[in-house]
């Protein structure tokens, strides 16, 4: 079985919509390209090593849409690297509507998304699912995903999508590797899903040191 790998540029209120540019989404959202004034390349070293094991693509349809315009016509540009590699693996787009699947190696998956994505786990080892914030929803929900990265940049817009919108279910997640600050302040993060769901507890318990001989007045 494979791997399923999240990845997501994020506010730090969690708003993940749009952040490439205004056309992005422009649908009554005011903070499209939300991102772009605070690229740095320790930011674009982070993502560069996130796709290197990539042998898959799998996207919602708007994102879908962005990528087969853009990318087929960037091999041999500034973007060689990505090109090469999203132009020559499996793409898998999640929608319910007709989509134009001439991006060579595109397929559209069936009603049932959640079993399409188990077969296309099973047939991959590294799946890699890029913004797509609907499909998102439906992969936190069903727990089908094994990491997640974020990049939380260093700002706030109060409005817009977000990384748990209606997807979120009670889980454990655990740090994989230690958090890393770009120069302009963009902390990325790496999570992999732990089993279980979060435990409660009594923060005043004397076996928490936070209790009154502890502190915690």
């Amino acid at each position: 079985m494979g791997l399923i790998q999240i990845e997501l540029f994020t506010t730090l209120d969690l708003v993940a919509q749009a952040p490439g540019g205004p056309d992005e989404d422009p649908a009554g959202f005011p903070f499209g390209g939300w991102q772009a004034p605070l690229l740095h390349e320790v930011t674009g070293a982070q993502i560069a090593a996130a796709y290197e094991k990539t042998d898959a693509l799998l996207l919602g349809r708007r994102t879908y849409d962005i990528f087969a315009s853009y990318w087929p016509h960037q091999e041999g540009g500034q973007d060689n690297a990505f090109a090469a590699l999203f132009n020559s693996i499996p793409k898998y787009v999640a929608s319910r509507g007709q989509v134009d699947l001439s991006w060579a190696g595109s397929t559209q998956l069936g009603p049932d998304l959640p079993g399409a994505v188990r077969e296309i786990r099973d047939k991959h080892e590294h799946v890699t699912v890029v913004g797509s914030l609907n499909l998102v929803q439906t992969l936190l929900r069903e727990r089908l995903f094994d990491r997640l990265d974020l990049w939380v940049h260093p700002i706030v817009l109060g409005v817009g999508k977000k990384v748990f919108d209606e997807g979120a279910v009670p889980s454990n997640l655990t740090l994989l590797e230690p958090p890393v600050a770009s120069p302009k302040g963009t902390v990325f993060l790496r999570y992999g899903r732990a089993d279980g769901v979060p435990a409660t507890g009594d923060m005043t318990a004397p076996d928490r040191g936070l209790g009154a001989e502890g502190g915690g007045r």
